[in-house]
């Protein structure tokens, strides 16, 4: 995701290859999102006696046993909640894996994707963790609209690579292929993120009056509900996501996918830029589990493999 503050910000000026194909295990379902609460289910309730990086965090977070996570928990399949309601995905999942090399627990607090780092900076979250890319105009604190300086920035610890994809109702492409192509249609995107970034800026491109008409929306899955009822014409998502929408809104029914998927670019775990060694700490987990081989264990199990990473950049978007 991306925006004015820049979820998942427009991040890369070339053009990269698709990340590839995803194949999601037959037993996720999509699920709605929950409510502003914290999380009942994720944590992976290690215990610092028994962790090898416990030592590397703040004596505050060690002292509490807890890393407060602020995630926008309605992003299949990087965060959603199951039908029991427990958080779950690949964020959760690399959180657990996390924790247990730091000896505490990850619990993801459910906010609007836009409101993360905002959330950072009051310190309701130690960590924003919710595919959001990591990019330039994030780390300085910039309006990507705008230029304008609007906060301190943050840290990114980056655990993922993804690019953006265009859906629309199966069957009814439109002849829609490439971001040019939405000039004169209605596009629904996720409000803060890349996708809505992309628009925008292309819809200043469009000529003969016809440019895109965006309708965002708080989720991605309120979007994806406009889209579905004949709202719009197409949709746009983090390739994992709309991947997944694909494969399972409506058994396989509802979407496509058209064109390439373009600028792939890092997720980042968000750190505020006062916490220096919890950076670094959140760092070094990270590093552990993809020696470990949890990493990648974790990154087959949700079929995403060609957006893993081989170690953890800090501040690695452009």
């Amino acid at each position: 995701m991306t925006a004015s503050t820049t979820r998942r910000s427009t991040a890369a000026h070339t053009r990269l290859a698709a990340v590839g194909a995803i194949a999601v295990a037959g037993a996720l379902l999509l699920t709605g999102c929950g409510d502003q609460t914290k999380n009942d289910g994720s944590g992976s309730g290690s215990t610092a006696a028994s962790a090898p990086l416990a030592d590397k965090l703040p004596q505050a977070i060690r002292d509490a046993g807890v890393i407060k996570v602020g995630s926008d928990i309605a992003y299949a399949p990087v965060e959603f909640k199951d039908s029991s309601g427990k958080t779950v995905g690949i964020d959760p999942d690399l959180a657990d894996a996390m924790g247990k090399q730091l000896g505490v627990k990850f619990d993801f607090e459910n906010g609007t994707f836009d409101t993360l780092i905002t959330g950072l900076r009051s310190k309701r979250y130690d960590i924003a963790m919710s595919a959001m890319t990591d990019t330039k105009d994030r780390q300085e604190g910039i309006d990507s609209d705008t230029g304008k300086k609007v906060g301190e920035g943050v840290d990114f610890v980056d655990y993922f690579t993804a690019g953006v994809s265009i859906y629309t109702p199966k069957g009814k492409d439109q002849g829609i292929k490439t971001w040019a192509d939405l000039c004169g249609k209605k596009l629904v995107v996720q409000r803060g993120t890349v996708s809505e970034d992309l628009a925008k800026a292309e819809s200043k491109k469009c000529t003969g009056g016809k440019t895109i008409a965006l309708q965002s929306f708080d989720n991605d899955q309120q979007a994806q509900t406009r889209l579905r009822a004949g709202g719009a014409d197409a949709g746009s998502s983090d390739f994992p996501v709309a991947a997944y929408a694909v494969k399972t809104s409506g058994g396989g029914n509802d979407f496509q996918i058209v064109g390439e998927q373009v600028e792939a670019a890092p997720y980042g775990i968000a750190v505020a830029k006062s916490s220096t060694q919890l950076r670094d700490a959140i760092q070094a987990a990270l590093d552990a589990i993809i020696k470990n081989g949890e990493y990648g264990k974790i990154i087959q199990k949700w079929g995403v493999d060609a957006g893993a990473v081989t170690s953890a950049a800090v501040n690695g978007g452009k």
